[in-house]
């Protein structure tokens, strides 16, 4: 019983100690995170399951898990992650569950105040709440403006967006961008309105596939642990930028009181106002891209001949001596810090400067070691022997501008001042322009005429002139005889410098001691603004560097090299004879182009659309024509594509806009244009709409690839409007039909739009049936859309051959895990089935067999297709891959695909594995992937990573293409493929560069 409380009271006392260290560690050091949830408990989101708890429990449970999971953490700077956390839930109206705290001690009251939620189930004002919580953030929240983050968990209704108050979605979303607060969005379930959650997100990282409600516990981790491993690497350079603090001296005594303060700052938002009139509800406008060039000015007046110029700049620099010998290494210390700014108080009197540190006895010098590769820096070396005091130093430098401190009491008025000192008289002012000739005047009376004087004394010959302005170009004269050939030039210019070198090996010093803080300068008073200065004369050249000691024995050879930069263009040699292969020899990176294209919209604007629906087809309108700019490159202007716009509704009610109207004449005013079209709400005369639009816009159109898009129900009045339907069949032009379910739901009438559509023709249109018009800003649907417009595409009709000289084997790996997503998975097969294609057909010497196997990996691993030289059976096997959506191990995948290697027999087959990967991986360890890719090597097996996003983790990627060796950059470079996103891999003829590149030996 003694022995237990002994035990007893040795744990107390061992808490204790703990706490009181952590009480006792400084506030400087611990770098806070604000971190906010937005939870979204409308009517939506209840009733999406039964009970209607169902998932306003997930949500809830999703929170908890995320607090639970908010801890602590060392910064390599070994300073302190910590996390301030609150909360709200909304409908259509917000609730506080919880303001900002701090996670260390009001974590367990979070997690009570967020169980206690009750759903509210109403209406969804997401944008309200999104601007609720950033006022949350800059009221509450700690001074790194940069640490500030939101999670929003949401369903993405609604769906139109109409029924937001508060400015919309982009305009929250907008306003957290110009805060510096990070928005995550993250779907309540799998299923959900992706392009909304897509506006909510800040960043497109930030909308990951993220889900809050799953079955899978797994997949509710991955998601916490994601965001909370993004928000760790963003905030590591601002926890690890900070400005070292020294211990401050005593207290000086007290200054005079100070002049009167400037004027502060813009206070905090303020809280929030009483409902006021509810406004007219606005279009939300579209996502804007970028603007196209402007047309090329008028060739400006001459101008006035300038002054004499200034001295010149400084010449180029010469060519480099002889690099001398690397000198021995100096013992200079670690400099001190910049102090942090402090507030602004009142002024003391500058207190005597510190004593310097102490200088370290320096080592004997050494013997003579080889020359080694470059390392990395050291450590510093100890603090020397304490050295006698300097001479007072010069005054500090103006500290860096404080808080602003409240204002203070209005001090007494000042006596006059004196007049100031006449200035410096200012340097002469450029020239003016020359001013323009004036009216002339009235003629005057014709004078009597004189009688003629006495002839004058010749004049002094008069001064010269000054010389007159140069004269307009002439015309250029004839050509000139052909020369004689010159000279050999000088040698070129010293190419650029090289790729840095591989870092050496870490140095043996040890750390020195922080320098100490300088004590701030007095505040110096505002001086008179100085007048421009001239130009300083160029200085002079440095004096050459002592030369190292001598070292007669050699270095170590060192590795290759990287591949230099290109060189200066070389003079045009003879012309040679005309080659046959020119076309194939060359593989350059060309991508099909779609335009040049001249593009009509005609759109249902009858009574049976309504007015919320005819605003989305406005939207849906402009959203296309973005979407050609920037997807498919498509220039719209008078000499390139053309665009234009036609509503419709009843007997003789149709209106046109295009680019080239009178009052539109760049694409930003056809937008506005049809921004402005006002819904007519009459009867459906499709086929009337079709005539005027192809005799007032379509028959103008002048590009051979004229693409026309009908928007509509699908139920035209036929038995008054007597036009037919396929009124633009026969003319060669591609027409779309997009039917649209009406407000009743019924279906669009599928013969009028086969009519529309022309299917009878040579080259048929096409057409989509849509739910509702909130699917026209569907995602997926306006990249389809887009493809369909751009089919006929111009692309170039080469190809780049490869030849395999030997039997080959090659394995291909999809990465199936969660931060691909289904859409990327796809077009990573259809990727792959490009470069089997390549594979099985390309040139073999000999009797040279290859063959290819295709497999995926997350979690789990599978071969979809064994080693085969069948085409057919290899493509319907990609066709049937599904997706795994689960975690990753790379690790695992490059070790199934060896055993696929084993048991498809040796000899002397080449084998080739192509693996996708960022990099990431769970619980691998930068050890354990170059012993895989060691063996992976050993095995003879050569490996290509291909890299897709900038979300990637180098070091990984630097391990899987080093071969298990040191690095090789030249190596590297030939293993590795990057693309900045998915699409990108089917664009233009990076699949042709893959393949060659695998199928060099």
């Amino acid at each position: 019983m003694e022995a237990h409380g002994v035990l007893s009271l040795l744990c107390v006392a061992l808490c204790a100690g703990a706490l009181a260290q952590q009480t006792d560690r400084p506030k400087f050091w611990e770098c806070p995170v604000d971190l906010f949830f937005v939870l979204d408990t409308s009517e939506s989101v209840a009733l999406r399951a039964k009970p209607p708890n169902f998932y306003i429990d997930q949500i809830k449970s999703f929170t908890e898990r995320f607090i639970m999971e908010l801890k602590e953490m060392r910064q390599p700077c070994d300073r302190s992650l910590t996390w301030n956390s609150g909360a709200l839930h909304y409908s259509d109206e917000i609730i506080l569950v919880r303001q900002l705290s701090d996670i260390a001690t009001e974590r367990q009251a979070l997690i009570s105040d967020i169980k206690g939620i009750s759903y509210i189930g109403k209406g969804t004002h997401t944008d309200c709440a999104i601007k609720r919580g950033i006022a949350e953030l800059l009221i509450g929240g700690s001074h790194y403006q940069e640490n500030k983050y939101i999670v929003v968990v949401t369903d993405g209704h609604p769906l139109t967006g109409y029924k937001e108050p508060c400015g919309g979605l982009q305009e929250a979303a907008n306003e957290a961008r110009q805060h510096g607060v990070k928005v995550f969005s993250v779907a309540i379930s799998p299923d959900q309105e992706d392009t909304r959650l897509s506006v909510i997100a800040t960043d497109q990282n930030y909308r990951q596939n993220f889900t809050a409600a799953d079955n899978s516990r797994s997949t509710q981790l991955q998601t916490i642990r994601s965001i909370i491993d993004m928000i760790t690497n963003e905030t590591k350079d601002v926890c690890c930028s900070f400005d070292c603090n020294a211990k401050g001296g005593p207290k000086g005594p007290v200054g005079d009181l100070g002049s009167k303060g400037e004027t502060g700052r813009q206070g905090m938002p303020g809280e929030k106002g009483d409902i006021g009139v509810d406004g007219n509800l606005g279009d939300p406008g579209p996502v804007g891209y970028r603007g196209m060039k402007g047309d090329r000015g008028g060739r400006g007046d001459k101008g006035e001949r300038g002054h004499k110029g200034y001295k010149g700049d400084k010449g180029q620099r010469g060519t480099d001596g002889v690099d001398g010998r690397k000198g021995d290494p100096g013992f200079s210390g670690l400099a001190g810090c910049k102090g942090s700014p402090g507030p602004d108080g009142s002024q003391g009197d500058g207190g005597p400067k510190g004593d310097p540190g102490p200088y370290g006895t320096k080592g004997a010098k050494g013997d003579q070691g080889k020359d080694g590769e470059p390392g990395r820096p050291g450590n510093y070396g100890l603090p020397g022997i304490k050295g006698t005091p300097g001479p007072k130093g010069a005054n500090g430098d103006k500290g860096q501008r404080g808080d602003d401190g409240a204002p203070g009491p209005d001090g007494l008025r000042g006596d006059k001042g004196t007049p100031g000192e006449k200035g410096e008289q200012g340097t002469r002012g450029n020239r003016g322009p020359r001013g323009d000739l004036g009216d002339p005047g009235p003629r005057g009376d014709q004078g009597r005429e004189g009688s003629s004087g006495a002839n004058g004394e010749p004049g002094d010959i008069g001064r010269a002139g000054s010389a007159g302005y140069r004269g307009d170009e002439g015309a250029p004269g004839p050509e000139g005889p052909k020369g004689p050939r010159g000279i050999k030039g000088a040698p070129g210019d010293r190419g650029q410098i090289g790729t840095r070198g591989e870092d050496g090996a870490p140095g043996n010093g040890t750390e020195g001691c922080h320098g100490f803080q300088g004590y701030p300068g007095p505040r110096g008073g505002i001086g008179e603004p100085g007048g421009k200065g001239t130009p300083g004369p160029k200085g002079d050249d440095g004096e050459p560097g002592n030369p190292g000691l001598d070292n007669d024995s050699p270095g170590l050879p060192g590795n290759k090299g990287a591949k230099g930069h290109r060189g200066p263009e070389g003079n045009p040699g003879p012309v040679g004879p005309p080659s046959l292969r020119a076309n194939v020899s060359v593989c350059p990176d060309v991508e099909c182009k779609c335009g040049p294209l001249d593009l009509a919209f005609i759109v249902d604007s009858s009574e049976s659309i309504g007015s919320t629906n005819f605003a989305l087809a406005k939207d849906f309108i402009i959203t296309v024509i973005d979407r050609l700019i920037k997807d498919q490159q498509v220039r719209f202007g008078f000499n390139e594509s053309r665009v234009g716009v036609v509503q419709y509704s009843g007997d003789g009610a149709q209106e046109a806009v295009r680019l080239g109207d009178p009052n539109i004449n760049t694409l930003t005013e056809l937008k506005q244009a049809v921004r402005d079209l006002r819904w007519l709400a009459e009867a459906t005369y499709t086929g009337e709409a079709l005539q005027f639009s192809l005799t007032n816009m379509i028959d103008r159109l002048q590009q051979e690839n004229r693409v026309v898009l009908v928007l509509t129900d699908g139920r035209s009045d036929i038995t008054r409007d007597k036009t037919p339907l396929n009124t633009l069949c026969g003319k060669g032009i591609k027409v779309g039909g997009l039917g649209v379910k009406d407000y009743s739901g019924r279906q669009p009438n599928h013969e009028q739009l086969s009519a529309v559509v022309c299917t009878s023709d040579p080259k048929p249109g096409f057409s989509f049936v849509l739910e509702n018009f909130a699917e026209l800003l569907d995602d997926s649907f306006l990249q389809n859309l887009t493809t369909r417009i751009c089919e006929d595409k111009k692309c170039p009709n080469y190809k780049c051959p490869i030849s395999f000289s030997g039997d080959t084997d090659i394995v291909l790996m999809m990465d199936s895990s969660a931060s691909v997503g289904q859409r990327n998975f796809d077009s990573s097969k259809t990727f792959v089935k490009r470069l089997a294609e390549r594979f099985l057909s390309a040139e073999r010497s000999g009797r040279a067999a290859v063959r290819v196997a295709v497999g995926q990996y997350s979690r789990e691993r599978r071969m979809e297709a064994e080693l085969t030289s069948n085409l057919t059976l290899l493509t319907s096997k990609i066709d049937a891959a599904t997706f795994q959506n689960d975690g990753t191990d790379v690790t695992k995948a490059m070790a199934f695909a060896m055993e696929q290697f084993k048991t498809s027999g040796g000899g002397n087959r080449k084998r080739k594995l192509v693996l996708f990967s960022d990099g990431r991986s769970q619980g691998v360890t930068e050890a354990m992937l170059e012993k895989r890719v060691r063996l992976v090597s050993e095995a003879g097996v050569e490996l290509y990573v291909i890299t897709v996003g900038n979300q990637v983790s180098e070091a990984n990627l630097r391990s899987l293409v080093s071969r298990g060796r040191s690095y090789d950059v030249t190596y590297a470079q030939r293993h590795l493929f990057r693309v900045p996103d998915y699409p990108s891999l089917l664009r233009g003829v990076f699949y042709q560069t893959v393949s060659r590149r695998v199928s060099q030996a």
